[in-house]
C-alpha cells in the first residue's frame, strides 16, 4: 500500500490563502489522506495544513518595511529550507510571495525537492531576468493568465495556464437591480462607482482626485451619484475625512467594504489599476483606470517596466480598450472627460463588452481543479 502524499505549501497573503485552500481542497478529493504544512492563511488552515509559522511574518508591504525585516524573514526561509531538507515532502508548492518563495523554491530544488510556483511574478512586464533564475529550479509555473504562460514557454520554462478563480466566483450576468436594491439606490439612477484603492497610501494620492473627477462630472451630469467602498473601517474614515475637507458637497454613498456590490450597482467605475480593474472586466462594467505614484517611483518604475499598459484587461486584450490615465495624464478633466465617454451607448461600447465576455470565457477554467491536477501530474513523472 502506498503512503500518502505529503505537500509543503508557503502562501504569503490573503489571496495566496484563498488559492491555496482551493488547490488543496481539489488534491483531497483525489488523494483524501494527503498531508499539507507549512506556512498558511486561516482558509488554508481550515483545510488541514499543519502550520509551521504564521502567514502575519510574511505580509509585509513595502521596501523599507521589507528592509525593517530581512534578517527576520532570511531567517525564517532558512529555518524551512533546513526543516523540509530533513524531512522531504513529496512537492513544494509557493503560493505568490515570490520574493520569499524563489528563494526557497531554488533551495529546495537543489536538495532533490520536486518545486511548483502558484501564480507569476510580474517578470513579463519588470525584471524579466528573474526568469533566468527560475529555469532549472522550478518544475512548473501555474499561472493566472495566458499571455504569462506564453512568457514562460518562450523562457523554456514548464508552465500551465490554469485561469483564474475570479471568473470562476463571478457569473456572466449579474443583478444589477438587485445590487441597487441592496444599496438602497434607485433602479432608474445613473452611477459611478469610485474605487481609489485598498491602501492608505493609495487613498491618500487618488481619494481627493476622485473625489474632484465626481465634482467636475456633476458640472455635466447634474443628476449622477457616485458609490465609494472602502476595504476596512480605517479607510473609511479616511475617505469620510477628505469629504469633510472638501470645500463641496457631493451625493457619493460611503461603504464598508461592498466593492463588487458597488460595481454592479453602477453604470461606469473609476477605479485604481489593480485586481479591481480584472473584477470590473468580469462584472461586464465601463471602466476608466487612474493612477499616481510618487514622482521619484514613477520616474524609476516607468524605466523599468516593459509593457505599454497596466491594467489586466488591456494586457489581456493586448490593446487599450480601457482608458488608463497615469500620473501627469491623471488630470481631473481628462479623468473626468474619459468617464463620462463611458456612460454613452456606442458601437465601440458594445464592442468593448463583447471583448470582456470573451475574456471571462478565456479565464473561466475551474482554476482549482486544473491546479491539482496539473500538481498530481507533475508527482506522477
Amino acid at each position: 500500500m502506498s503512503r500518502p502524499l505529503r505537500f509543503a505549501i508557503v502562501a504569503g497573503e490573503a489571496s495566496g490563502d484563498i488559492l491555496g485552500a482551493g488547490l488543496i481542497e481539489e488534491i483531497l478529493k483525489r488523494h483524501p489522506d494527503a498531508t499539507f504544512e507549512g506556512i498558511a492563511g486561516p482558509l488554508m488552515l481550515s483545510k488541514g495544513v499543519e502550520e509551521l509559522a504564521p502567514m502575519e511574518r510574511l505580509s509585509v508591504m513595502g521596501l523599507v518595511e521589507v528592509l525593517g525585516r530581512l534578517r527576520e524573514l532570511l531567517k525564517l526561509r532558512k529555518s524551512l529550507v533546513k526543516h523540509w531538507t530533513q524531512n522531504p515532502p513529496d512537492i513544494f508548492i509557493g503560493i505568490d510571495a515570490p520574493e520569499f518563495n524563489l528563494g526557497l523554491e531554488r533551495s529546495l530544488h537543489k536538495a532533490g525537492v520536486k518545486t511548483v510556483h502558484y501564480v507569476s511574478p510580474s517578470v513579463w512586464a519588470w525584471r524579466s531576468g528573474r526568469a533566468k533564475k527560475m529555469k532549472g529550479t522550478i518544475d512548473l509555473m501555474l499561472t493566472l493568465f495566458p499571455f504569462e504562460a506564453k512568457f514562460y514557454q518562450r523562457q523554456q520554462i514548464p508552465v500551465q495556464f490554469v485561469g483564474h478563480p475570479l471568473a470562476d466566483q463571478i457569473p456572466f450576468e449579474t443583478d444589477r437591480p438587485g445590487a441597487r436594491a441592496e444599496l438602497g439606490i434607485s433602479e432608474n439612477a445613473e452611477v459611478i462607482a469610485l474605487l481609489p484603492g485598498s491602501r492608505a497610501g493609495e487613498i491618500e494620492k487618488l481619494g481627493t482626485l476622485f473625489l474632484e473627477v465626481a465634482h467636475w462630472c456633476l458640472a455635466k451630469k447634474p443628476h449622477l451619484q457616485f458609490v465609494l467602498p472602502c476595504v476596512n473601517l480605517e479607510r473609511m474614515q479616511q475617505v469620510e475625512a477628505i469629504l469633510e475637507e472638501l470645500p463641496y458637497s457631493l451625493p457619493v454613498t460611503v461603504l464598508d467594504g461592498g466593492s463588487r456590490e458597488a460595481m454592479i450597482a453602477s453604470n461606469a467605475v473609476l477605479m485604481a489599476s489593480g485586481t479591481a480593474a480584472l473584477e470590473g472586466m468580469l462584472l461586464k462594467r465601463p471602466m476608466v483606470v487612474a493612477y499616481k505614484l510618487s514622482p521619484i517611483s514613477f520616474f524609476i518604475l516607468s524605466r523599468m517596466v516593459k509593457v505599454d499598459h497596466v491594467s489586466l484587461p488591456n494586457l489581456l486584450a493586448e490593446t487599450e480598450v480601457v482608458p488608463e490615465l497615469l500620473q501627469d495624464d491623471a488630470t481631473v478633466e481628462n479623468v473626468g472627460s474619459a468617464l463620462l465617454m463611458q456612460l454613452e451607448e456606442s458601437d465601440e461600447q458594445l464592442d468593448r463588452l463583447q471583448l470582456f465576455e470573451d475574456q471571462h470565457q478565456a479565464l473561466r477554467k475551474d482554476a482549482s481543479v486544473c491546479a491539482a491536477e496539473a500538481v498530481l501530474k507533475l508527482l506522477e513523472h
